[in-house]
């Protein structure tokens, strides 16, 4: 005989994700030209500036991954954006305060640990519980990112045996990694210090267009000086199915 709600509760919605632009550029002058005279120096020379061009490229991006610019920002929206607790800043789209589930809770807020604490082993299990979306496969985080003194402390505290990578990905990629509970963790430059993230790649990557995957230019007389010039295009965002699949601990030290 009780009251049967109709209340009607958004809990499906559509995240829409800026493209955001990165480009590399390489430009011989003619006094390079001329400086490099011979057809194997001019090649050798125009190789360099096109995989510096790539470089500034590809640096650019891998410090975009851990911006925290909002949707409108220049660069990448980025881990720290994904993983931000306000209510009130949208993310892809959308607001967190306007998706509210059935239960009453709110579906897209991200997940950060703020405690300050000593990185442990414990630490690692806590923070990838708080990101489980259901158990089983796949539904726990996969990947984890931490800075180099953050990944040397946990690779003190594992043994052998535990910490052992097969080389895949991550080692190709030139990452120094680890895998500990079905997680593979790598040590990166870019991460922000005392930070750790916990990501499931099944609702987190990169989305590309097809016109813009380190797209070339033709090459181009300069307009002002004598010699030439070309870009190299990337043309992308991160992107985020499910906020709560991942987590970010803050505040680590090692003692």
């Amino acid at each position: 005989s009780d009251v049967l709600s109709s209340d009607d509760r958004e809990q499906v919605n559509a995240a829409f994700f800026r493209w955001k632009h990165n480009y590399g550029n390489a430009t011989v002058y003619r006094t390079d030209e001329l400086e490099n005279s011979g057809e194997y120096a001019e090649v050798q020379l125009v190789t360099q500036r096109i995989e510096n061009a790539q470089k500034t490229a590809r640096d650019n991006i891998a410090k975009g991954v851990y911006l925290a610019g909002a949707d409108g920002a220049t660069g990448l929206t980025g881990l720290l954006s994904m993983c931000s607790t306000s209510l009130t800043t949208s993310y892809g789209g959308i607001v967190p305060n306007d998706l509210v589930a059935a239960d009453g809770s709110k579906p897209w807020v991200g997940n950060v640990t703020t405690t300050s604490e000593v990185v442990s082993l414990d630490v690692i299990r806590t923070l990838a519980s708080t990101a489980k979306i259901y158990d089983g496969p796949d539904g726990k985080p996969n990947y984890g990112f931490t800075t180099e003194t953050l990944y040397n402390k946990i690779m003190s505290l594992l043994q052998a045996q535990q910490r052992y990578v097969k080389e895949g990905d991550a080692v190709k990629a030139g990452f120094l990694a680890m895998e500990f509970e079905g997680k593979k963790i790598a040590a990166d430059d870019y991460c922000p210090s005392g930070d750790l993230f916990l990501i499931n790649s099944n609702a987190c990557g990169f989305g590309i267009h097809s016109k813009g995957y380190f797209a070339r230019t033709e090459w181009r007389d300069l307009d002002g000086p004598a010699g030439k010039t070309m870009k190299i295009f990337w043309d992308g965002n991160l992107i985020c199915s499910n906020r709560k699949a991942h987590a970010l601990h803050t505040s680590l030290t090692t003692s």
